[in-house]
């Protein structure tokens, strides 16, 4: 009966250190190096006592377009515990006239919400490119936008130092893919990276839904470090 006991006890114990382990990769209990990473460098920011989340995304990235509306909610739940900022990433010529506007956008105050989806439902639902300057000229004009305003702007130093700046963020937080996310200059995790080492998700909402969970974990680890 004792042996019999003790085998039971050892069966038991091996089924919890495989749950443990299970659970030890997943979204709900993200593993550096499997859902998330640890920069090597942590990265300074600017939010205080609050966390900064920074988003790393383009208009072009039809992967972006798809996770703004539930990023977006995450971002409204968290209210002010955290400060979140974007940083439109590039990647060749093709695309400058993608980045110069949202940097355009931003300089002038115009970059709000109801703005920034136009611009990606304009991209990915009109199927209007926006990759030459006279394209994106048209389309703001279209938006109400002073055009000759937005041009000046959009040309100026101004905004070449902030496509500079996005390109330097880039290499600091070694940002190779997008949507990627950054918590508290020191984490960073994405919708792919997030899904557990069994890839269970078959969908890019699953993806997404699984990121947040990753995130969630990370903002209450960072709130947890920062007092």
């Amino acid at each position: 009966m004792r042996i019999l006991k003790r085998v039971v006890g050892a069966l038991a114990l091996g089924t919890l250190a495989l749950v443990a382990g299970s659970a030890s990769a997943s979204p709900a209990a993200p593993k550096a190096g499997v859902e998330y990473q640890l920069l090597s460098a942590p990265q300074p920011t600017e939010s205080g006592k609050k966390i900064e989340i920074t988003e790393f995304f383009a208009y072009y990235c039809p992967h972006c377009h798809s996770f703004e509306p539930a990023l977006a909610a995450w971002v409204k739940k968290q209210g002010d515990n955290i400060v979140y900022k974007r940083v439109h990433v590039g990647r060749d010529e093709s695309v400058a006239p993608q980045q110069k506007l949202f940097y355009t956008l931003d300089a002038m105050g115009l970059l709000s919400e109801q703005m920034h989806n136009k611009i990606f439902d304009e991209m990915h639902l009109a199927h209007n490119r926006l990759n030459r300057d006279e394209q994106v000229f048209d389309f703001i004009a279209k938006q109400g936008v002073d055009k000759q305003k937005f041009v000046d702007t959009y040309r100026s130093f101004g905004v070449a130092g902030r496509v500079r700046k996005a390109g330097a963020m880039m290499a600091a937080y070694q940002i190779d893919s997008w949507p990627m996310l950054a918590i508290d200059g020191r984490f960073i995790t994405s919708p792919s990276m997030a899904d557990d080492e069994k890839k269970s998700a078959t969908t890019e909402a699953q993806l997404h839904t699984e990121v947040l969970q990753v995130m969630d974990v990370l903002l209450a680890k960072a709130k947890a470090e920062k007092k």
